[in-house]
């Protein structure tokens, strides 16, 4: 199994943006994402600091994608 790439919150939200969600609103530095078919995806939004890998896995199994794919979008 690979290891979890290390990711700022602007490249998490170019990934999850290309799997089509959006911007659904935002409290105080999380930004809450939702797909049409309405999953959500919380990132913490601090600019300049990295996710913690428990947050990049929860994205990952929320896109149903693999670690390596999640890698080639980055």
């Amino acid at each position: 199994m690979s290891v979890f790439p290390v990711v700022t919150p602007d490249e998490a939200i170019r990934v999850i943006k290309n799997y089509g969600f959006t911007l659904s609103r935002q409290s105080g530095s999380h930004m809450i994402f939702k797909n049409k078919l309405n999953k959500r995806i919380t990132i913490p939004y601090h600019a300049g600091k990295t996710l913690h890998p428990k947050i990049v896995k929860s994205i990952i199994e929320t896109l149903e994608i693999s670690i390596d794919e999640f890698k080639e979008n980055l």
